[in-house]
């Protein structure tokens, strides 16, 4: 019994990390109806920039994540600016190819040796871990310091979408591009804006899945990129609590099902989830369904 605890404490923290990722999915879909596949890549150069912070640069860790941070809102800004925006009322393919070649470009950019470099990079800890046992359950310092720092990216963006005029301007960029633009608001900042808070909370879930699996490289932005887009989808695109649900059952789901069936297949039981639900309710979780304006 302790055990699976266990390993449902180790799913919490994966699928944490993975909300960070999917809220940038889903924030992104739901302001111009864009999947970023670019996304998980921003989360790849988040770790890096957190590493080299601490290792190269010598800052301290809590000065090393809000750089990271925005970094890679900058970042996101950039790729909407150049990539997206000259696409956006173009056909939905021609943004769809963008983004993949964004991802490559990122991808291979990074593994050149006068940027990151190819080469697997061992992450050093800005902490000791620490073990807390309640009656055969493990509680480490890194769970702990996950949970607390999603808690308060979470409460931070839930306040920033539905008490600010950001966020009121964004959910009416969400509904109506024309509409939004006839009542006075700037749409493409908006757009911008959430790219950029969409990459700095990647850039988040970048460096706390660093420090919680301290192993870093070019592309290891793919699978969770791939597991937070399915996460977002799980939980209904477009829908931020559904994100956050879709990440914890893929963080779950993950972990119990390599801890207990097969560490080869863990993706193919995500992945099968995935399609039973889509199945089941095409719109996902929490998602809304009805009409999509083409």
């Amino acid at each position: 019994m302790t055990e699976a605890v266990n390993q449902i404490l180790n799913g919490l923290q994966l699928g944490l990390v993975y909300a960070l990722i999917a809220l940038g999915y889903t924030m992104v879909y739901g302001i111009i109806r864009l999947i970023n596949f670019a996304h998980g890549d921003v989360f790849m150069v988040g770790a890096f920039v957190a590493f080299f912070s601490t290792s190269s640069w010598h800052l301290p860790f809590v000065v090393a994540v809000p750089l990271s941070m925005v970094i890679c809102a900058v970042l996101g800004v950039v790729i909407e600016r150049l990539a997206y925006r000259p696409l956006r009322y173009a056909a939905r393919i021609a943004a769809l190819i963008s983004a993949i070649g964004v991802s490559l470009l990122l991808e291979y950019g990074s593994s050149l040796k006068w940027v990151f470099g190819p080469n697997y990079r061992v992450v050093p800890r800005p902490f000791n871990v620490t073990q807390w046992s309640f009656r055969g359950v493990q509680v480490s310092n890194i769970q702990v310091i996950v949970l607390l720092t999603v808690i308060v990216l979470l409460a931070a963006l839930q306040y920033m979408v539905t008490r600010t005029r950001m966020g009121k301007a964004m959910r009416a960029v969400s509904f109506d591009h024309d509409a939004a633009r006839l009542m006075g608001i700037n749409v493409d900042a908006i757009i911008s804006y959430t790219f950029a808070l969409g990459s700095a909370l990647a850039a988040a879930g970048g460096v706390l899945y660093s420090v919680a699996y301290p192993q870093i490289n070019p592309f290891m932005g793919i699978m969770p990129g791939l597991k937070a887009f399915t996460a977002a989808v799980l939980g209904g695109i477009g829908s931020i609590p559904g994100a956050m649900l879709g990440a914890l059952i893929m963080g779950e789901v993950d972990v119990l099902s390599a801890a207990y069936l097969s560490s080869r297949l863990r993706d193919v039981f995500s992945f099968s989830i995935l399609i039973l639900v889509l199945l089941t309710k095409p719109s996902g979780l929490l998602g809304k369904s009805g009409p999509e304006k083409v």
